[in-house]
Formats: structure tokens, C-alpha cells, sequence
């Protein structure tokens, strides 16, 4: 009888502290326009001990529904192409199937490995993105070359690129497709995360219901994780939406390096 109630108390805890720390991820994967996925899978690796593939699945959980509440929310705030939207949702549902299937098939420390030397690059990325913001001569106008228009066919096939790897590593496609729209097609930084997110939202689902579907996914921490992250993602996007462009960037860099740091711990 004793035993059952300590099991009861331990069960409560973990729920309450994955509410709590779902708060703490929806917040800031709103701000960043992440959906919190890269916080909580090294979180679960770290702290509760699971496999890669388990974490990522755990993590996918959380990460649908935050996605789709903030995509609302950034299209309240920007207008989203929904023509450009959906291309490049049409080509991540397919291939995210795939990445999830080859991540399953693979040994967990690879796959964590490979997850952070995915982060360190992008992180890289988005400190020269920023370095190159802050110049001097970057603030004056130049004679440039005209900007590409972020077309239906291109988001198809960034929609391809991202769903592989969004499947690859549970999340992962928006975090490229943000600095490539950014960057390739120059629209503002609040732009290119509500695309992003609109764009892999059914690549997520799939992603979701394979690992599901293999048994790499914890419910009951990942429905108290969604829970949180859900009242808290709209006072990420609203603070998104104050903040520089420069410092969102720089911001968006430092935690891609801290989770690279977690993984590597890890290893």
C-alpha cells in the first residue's frame, strides 16, 4: 500500500515538473521560433536518461501543438503566403517519414552526435549572420543583384531538405529553413520563422506518429510537457515581436550553442 502511494507521489512530481518546465520551453521556443524541441531533447537525454530516439519522440509531443499555436499566433501578427506555406508543407510530409525511419534505425550515440554537429553549424551560421548585421558598411545601401522571390517551388524543395531532417532528429527543419529564408530570400526574421513553422507542421504530425508507432515516445512526460509549453508559447511570439532583429538572432545562436554544449556533455 505504501509503496503504491510513494509510486503515485514520484508519478505527480514528474508530471508537475514537466508542466513546469514545458512553461519554460514554450516560452522560449516562441520567442526563438523553435517550438522548444531543441531545449527538451537534450533536457530528456540529460535528466531522465532516455535514448536519443526516445527523447525525440518524447520531444515531438510537446512540439506539434506548441508549433501550431505559434504559427497561429505569428500569423496574426505577419502575414503568411499560404501558397508558399503549403508547397513547402506538401514537400516535408513524405520525407520526414523518411528521416524518421532511417533515425530509428541507427545507434543512439551516432544519432545524438550528429544532432549536435547539426546545431554547432547552424549556430555558426546565425553568429556570422549577426556579425555581419552589426557592420557598419551592412547598414548602407549597396548595389546588389535583384533578391530572389521565395516562389511555391522552392518552398517545395526547402520543404524536402527540411522534412528529412526535421524526421532525422525529431525537430530540426524549421531551425534551416529560418536562416535560409532570412538569408537567400532576405524577408525579416518574424517572417521567416511563421513560414517555418507553418511549413512543418504536418511533417511533425508524421514524424510524431512514427516514432509513436515504434515505441519511441513517452506520453505520459510528454503530454504535461505540451501542456506547459502551450500557456506560455503567445508571450514568446509577443516578446519575438519587441525585440531586434540582430538580438533575436543573437539570441537564437546562443541556445543552439548551449544545447550543442548539453549533447556533447552527454556523450
Amino acid at each position: 500500500m505504501r509503496r503504491g502511494w510513494v509510486e503515485q507521489e514520484v508519478s505527480l512530481l514528474v508530471i508537475a515538473v514537466c508542466l513546469a518546465a514545458g512553461a519554460l520551453i514554450g516560452f522560449m521556443g516562441g520567442a526563438l521560433g523553435i517550438g522548444g524541441g531543441l531545449i527538451a531533447i537534450p533536457a530528456l537525454v540529460l535528466l531522465m536518461g532516455m535514448s536519443q530516439q526516445l527523447a525525440q519522440g518524447t520531444a515531438l509531443i510537446m512540439v506539434l501543438p506548441t508549433i501550431m499555436m505559434a504559427g497561429r499566433k505569428y500569423n496574426q501578427q505577419t502575414r503568411i503566403d499560404k501558397r508558399v506555406a503549403l508547397a513547402g508543407a506538401a514537400g516535408a510530409v513524405v520525407f520526414t517519414w523518411v528521416g524518421a525511419r532511417l533515425a530509428l534505425g541507427i545507434d543512439s550515440g551516432l544519432l545524438r552526435r550528429s544532432f549536435a554537429v547539426f546545431l554547432f553549424f547552424i549556430a555558426l551560421f546565425y553568429v556570422w549572420q549577426t556579425w555581419r548585421a552589426s557592420r557598419p558598411a551592412a547598414r548602407k545601401p549597396a548595389a546588389k543583384g535583384p533578391v530572389p522571390v521565395f516562389t511555391p517551388r522552392r518552398a517545395s524543395v526547402l520543404g524536402i531538405l527540411c522534412g528529412t531532417l526535421g524526421g532525422f532528429f525529431g525537430v530540426g527543419g524549421a531551425v534551416l529553413a529560418v536562416p535560409i529564408i532570412t538569408t537567400v530570400f532576405r524577408l525579416p526574421q518574424t517572417t521567416a520563422q511563421a513560414l517555418a513553422l507553418s511549413m512543418v507542421i504536418p511533417g511533425s504530425t508524421i514524424a510524431l506518429i512514427t516514432y509513436s508507432w515504434a515505441g519511441q515516445a513517452d506520453w505520459l512526460v510528454g503530454v504535461p510537457l505540451a501542456l506547459g509549453s502551450l500557456l506560455f508559447v503567445p508571450v514568446g511570439v509577443r516578446l519575438a515581436y519587441r525585440l531586434p532583429e540582430r538580438k533575436l538572432r543573437a539570441s537564437f545562436a546562443l541556445m543552439l550553442f548551449a544545447t550543442v554544449a548539453l549533447l556533447v556533455f552527454e556523450s
